[in-house]
């Protein structure tokens, strides 16, 4: 018989449906696997098997579409589950999450949540269960104010710690930038474009409203600037929002949408081939900010008007109140004060770095609490046979 370190099962929204998601638990694994080497990780995916294929080195579950026993059975072999990061505390969603965080606290296993995103919260389930099962967690850390504020007024009576987007801690990939050569107009700078699509996580969006005024900031950024436009898809559905932009625009031949499959770390290092970085993917933002981008928020969410601030970019009122003048003369200043920006923005990104790490640090601290367990050294460690 020998040791093993804590057996850890990580909740979030991950499969491969969303970059930014897949920067999070990628920085996830990355910290968890510095501090604790002996840890057997179990990942609870959307899409095992992208999981299993992108992270090697984990077991991996399903848990859409299983039922509770099948949960119980993967839930109940863990030492402690990690409910995050990212954005998933939100109306009707957030359910799904927490039954899971509740079977496992039925079975005595500590929650953690790391560096969640949460709201809009108003919904009567949603917020009960989070009362119910955040109240019950052994440590509630979130991303930013806003998620802080969600929750509250929820009524989750736990204390609530804020910390940073894990993708912030993300390492670049080498992004093969014969990409650009071969697709861009050659002798133009280069802006990236982020856009999404409405839906629950973005209510108010009208797409017609936002892809018309997006398509005069892509055409005064090409007139102006003499550049290529980027669009740069953080998930799949972004592509044909991104086809309903450039239909729109007058200067759709100096416009690429970037295709193929790419990982985040990959999308991180493309951002050092940019010169200006418009969007509303929050991570879209965060990658340029990483990479020392001028960047200009278009919010859609409070997230993204929430990180703006804290990196001193400038803040529009938000892609659905914001009219077409103003937001050029946003783009126009930005462009002309990136210098000065750009240092600016470089220092409070690495003290939300710091804080990013602040998450990592308090989970390590409740990870050495578990006390380690025997283990036959020829049988399979419990993460295996649940994935099997």
């Amino acid at each position: 018989m020998t040791e093993h370190g804590p057996r850890v099962g990580v909740l979030g929204s991950y499969g491969g449906y969303n970059l930014g998601d897949e920067a999070i638990l990628t920085s996830l694994l990355d910290d968890l696997r510095a501090r604790r080497p002996d840890a057997d990780v179990l990942v609870f995916s959307r899409d095992p098997e992208h999981t299993a294929r992108v992270h090697p080195d984990v077991a991996v579950a399903p848990w859409e579409g299983v039922s509770r026993d099948r949960t119980a059975e993967a839930t109940g072999q863990l030492d402690l589950l990690v409910l995050g990061g990212g954005g998933i505390l939100y109306d009707t969603e957030a359910r799904r999450y927490l039954r899971v965080v509740r079977t496992a606290q039925e079975q005595r296993v500590p929650v953690f949540t790391y560096a969640l995103g949460a709201g809009p919260l108003t919904e009567d389930l949603d917020c009960a269960m989070a009362r119910d099962t955040l109240g019950a967690a052994m440590e509630v850390t979130v991303r930013d104010e806003e998620s802080r504020v969600a929750l509250e007024e929820a009524g989750v009576n736990a204390r609530v710690t804020v910390t940073a987007d894990p993708a912030l801690l993300l390492q670049p990939e080498e992004f093969n930038a014969a990409v650009l050569r071969d697709s861009l107009p050659p002798g133009r700078r280069v802006v990236g474009m982020s856009v999404r699509e409405p839906g629950r996580a973005a209510q108010h969006l009208a797409a017609d409203e936002y892809h018309q005024l997006l398509a005069h900031v892509g055409d005064y950024i090409v007139h102006r600037l003499d550049a290529a436009l980027l669009f740069v898809p953080m998930e799949r559905s972004d592509i044909r929002h991104a086809h309903a932009v450039l239909s729109r625009m007058t200067a759709a031949e100096h416009c690429r949408v970037l295709h193929g499959e790419y990982r985040p770390g990959q999308i991180l290092d493309l951002m050092k081939h940019l010169d200006l970085a418009v969007g509303m993917r929050l991570h879209f933002l965060i990658f340029a900010a990483l990479s020392g981008v001028p960047l200009l928020a278009l919010p859609y969410a409070g997230k993204v008007f929430d990180f703006a601030q804290r990196i001193g970019a400038p803040v529009p009122r938000g892609v659905v109140r914001e009219a077409a003048g103003p937001l050029l003369a946003q783009v126009d200043r930005l462009w002309d004060e990136r210098p000065q920006r750009t240092e600016d923005s470089a220092a409070r990104v690495a003290a939300l770095r710091q804080r990013a790490t602040e998450t990592g640090r308090r989970l390590g601290a409740q990870l050495d609490r578990i006390a380690p367990r025997p283990v036959s050294v020829d049988g399979p460690r419990p993460a295996e046979r649940v994935a099997s």
